[in-house]
């Protein structure tokens, strides 16, 4: 097949076989979906036109994505960048056209996302010419998962029931995926990755300020995160995520990033748990921009045989390094407020 564009091709996992009742999902760059849905669908609804710039906060994977889109599509697109977004990302964003602002280096992550936050409303008071994608509080980026839904149901031909795997971030991925394989198969089970010190799933008290850069938490509210799509969630902290991506590459030679080897750590105790479920591992990106701060560490890394998570039963039991709960659907915690539907 001749792509029309790059898109087309970087967009597509690969599945791949990790054990008999695991499969790992494995994308370049999975939010190339989720960017290219959203401009297209914006574009067609007359919210965005050709030529207009589109903005939005990222620290990596969603600026790349946007970028793509915005190449495909004929749209101007302008970075507000964390200061954890590595040079080669930086290049390629450059050279794709958008332009790319960092803001100031910050003690904590939360006060870098706050910023971030900060400097898109000032753009957007400057410039009423500018859209802002809002990717994570858009509803409108769930609908990009829908093809890879479709993707993993023809694919998959087995009849066990199915559990999706997965990094929570800003939620469209997770639940995306799972609200469109749910339409055949309600009893498709979701099980959300975070790391400590976030406050999407209550672990905001526990600090691990490494782990949260994985792009799989936040210390802000995302409205995106549909709490009632989860049936379980792992917390887990830098030292285990990161040993998990180290297996990964050891053991399958799948070299991946940290929130693939968090989702791949969780999904080892999950597929033990529920042995007769298939489990399928969402492996967001490859591992190019963790070289230093996880893969060239690889000596560091634990067995995961040797792993397993404390189950609680409320988040304020949880502890560190590895947490399991059971969250059966039920909404967000306070003091979080849900979207609307």
């Amino acid at each position: 097949m001749i792509h029309p564009h790059i898109t087309d091709a970087l967009k597509v996992p690969d599945l791949v076989r990790l054990t008999e009742n695991t499969v790992l999902i494995r994308f370049e760059s999975m939010k190339v979906y989720s960017a290219l849905a959203a401009v297209r669908d914006l574009r067609d609804r007359g919210v965005i036109r050709p030529g207009q710039t589109l903005v939005d906060s990222s620290s990596g994977i969603y600026a790349y994505a946007l970028a793509l889109a915005c190449h495909r599509y004929g749209m101007r697109c302008h970075i507000v960048a964390s200061t954890t977004v590595d040079a080669t990302t930086l290049a390629q964003l450059e050279v794709l056209g958008a332009t790319v602002e960092q803001v100031t280096p910050s003690p904590s992550l939360k006060l870098d996302q706050e910023l971030r936050v900060r400097r898109v409303r000032e753009l957007l008071a400057a410039r009423p010419d500018v859209h802002w994608m809002r990717q994570y509080h858009d509803n409108v980026h769930y609908l990009g998962y829908r093809e890879v839904a479709d993707l993993v149901s023809a694919a998959v031909r087995d009849d066990r029931p199915l559990s999706v795997v997965g990094g929570v971030g800003s939620g469209a991925s997770t639940g995306g995926l799972v609200e469109h394989l749910r339409r055949r198969d309600p009893s498709v089970r979701l099980v959300g990755v975070q790391p400590f010190g976030s406050v999407t799933f209550g672990s905001q008290d526990h600090h691990d300020p490494a782990a949260i850069i994985a792009g799989i938490g936040s210390s802000i509210v995302f409205d995106n995160v549909r709490h009632a799509l989860y049936d379980a969630v792992h917390w887990m902290d830098f030292t285990h995520a990161m040993s998990g991506t180290v297996a990964l590459l050891r053991d399958h030679a799948v070299f991946a990033g940290l929130s693939s080897g968090a989702a791949h750590l969780a999904a080892i105790h999950e597929a033990r748990r529920h042995p007769d479920r298939l489990h399928v591992v969402i492996g967001a990106d490859t591992g190019h921009r963790y070289v230093e701060s996880v893969h060239s560490r690889h000596r560091d890394a634990l067995d995961p045989a040797a792993l397993k998570p404390v189950e609680v039963d409320t988040p304020e039991a949880m502890s560190m390094p590895w947490s399991t709960m059971a969250w059966n659907r039920a909404a967000a915690p306070a003091p979080w407020k849900e979207p609307a539907a």
